[in-house]
C-alpha cells in the first residue's frame, strides 16, 4: 500500500465517520454519547434490575464491575457485527469507484474497518474513564489492549475482503450473515463466562471469532492479568491466514466486478 493510498484511506475514513452523524444536532459528539448511554443502560438493567453477577464474583461483586465486563464483550461484538453485515454491500454501495480503473477498490474494506476502529476506541475510552471513576485506578495491564485488538482487526479485514467480493456475485449473502452474526453473540462469552458453559461446549467456543479477543480483553482491562499468550498467538496466526486468503480472493475476483455491476 502506497502513501497515496494511505492518504485516500484517511480522507475516506474521515468522511465516513463524519457522514454517520451528518445532519444531527450533536454531530460527532454522538460517537461519545452512544457508548455512555449503552453503559448506563447495561449497568441499570443487568446490575440493578436483574441483579446479575459474573460467575466467581460473588454477591458482593459491584454492579459497575459487572456492567464493565458485559460492556467489553459488547464492544467487540458490535464492531464484529458492523463489519460483517456491512461487508457484502461495500462494493455495491460504491459502484462509481468500480468504474474508475485507477481507484484501489481493496481499500474500501480498510476504510470501513478504520471507521469501526474509531468507534471501538471511543467506547474503550469511555470504559476506561468509568473504570477509573468506579475503582479509582486503571489496571497496569491495560496498555496490553492493543495486542489483543490487533489480531481481531486483522481477522475482520480478511473477512471483509472476502465478503465484499462475494457480495458482488451473491446478493443473498447479507441475508445469510445477519442471523449467523446474531447466533455468534449468544455462542460467545459475552453474557456468561466460558467456565459457566457445559464442558462439552467449551472446545467449540474457541471457534467463535470473537471469543478469544473478548476473554483476553477482559483479562487486561478488568481482571488486571496478562493475556493468554499461547491462545493469542494461535488466534493471530489464524487471523493472518484469513486476512491473506481474503485479500487474494478479493484481488482474484475484482476483475469481474464491472461486468456484474
Amino acid at each position: 500500500m502506497t502513501f497515496n493510498h494511505l492518504e485516500v484511506i484517511v480522507n475516506l475514513t474521515r468522511r465516513e465517520v463524519a457522514g454517520r452523524y451528518r445532519g444531527s444536532m450533536l454531530g460527532i459528539l454522538w460517537s461519545l454519547l452512544t457508548p455512555l448511554l449503552m453503559l448506563a443502560v447495561y449497568t441499570f438493567m443487568f446490575g440493578t434490575v436483574l441483579r446479575m453477577r459474573w460467575a466467581g464474583g460473588g454477591d458482593a461483586q459491584p454492579t459497575a464491575e459487572f456492567a464493565l465486563i458485559l460492556f467489553v464483550g459488547l464492544i467487540f461484538f458490535q464492531t464484529f457485527s458492523e463489519m460483517l453485515t456491512r461487508a457484502p454491500t461495500l462494493i455495491l454501495a460504491n459502484v462509481s469507484f468500480v468504474k474508475k480503473v485507477v481507484f484501489p477498490l481493496e481499500i474500501l474494506p480498510v476504510v470501513a474497518l478504520a471507521a469501526a476502529l474509531f468507534h471501538m476506541l471511543v467506547s474503550f475510552l469511555v470504559m476506561l474513564i468509568f473504570l477509573l471513576l468506579s475503582r479509582g485506578s486503571i489496571p497496569l495491564t491495560a496498555p496490553l489492549l492493543p495486542i489483543v485488538v490487533a489480531p481481531f482487526m486483522l481477522l475482520l479485514i480478511g473477512l471483509s475482503w472476502f465478503f465484499a467480493a462475494a457480495g458482488v456475485y451473491f446478493r443473498d449473502i447479507s441475508q445469510v450473515l445477519n442471523p449467523i452474526v446474531s447466533a455468534l453473540m449468544f455462542l460467545s462469552p459475552i453474557f456468561v463466562p466460558a467456565e459457566a458453559l457445559p464442558s462439552a461446549v467449551r472446545p467449540w467456543l474457541t471457534l467463535n471469532p470473537i471469543s478469544i479477543p473478548v476473554e483476553q480483553a477482559r483479562q487486561v482491562l478488568i481482571f488486571d492479568q496478562i493475556p493468554n499468550w499461547s491462545a493469542l498467538a494461535v488466534y493471530t496466526i489464524a487471523a493472518a491466514i484469513i486476512a491473506g486468503l481474503g485479500f487474494l480472493f478479493f484481488q482474484a475476483t475484482r476483475k469481474g466486478f464491472a461486468d456484474v455491476l
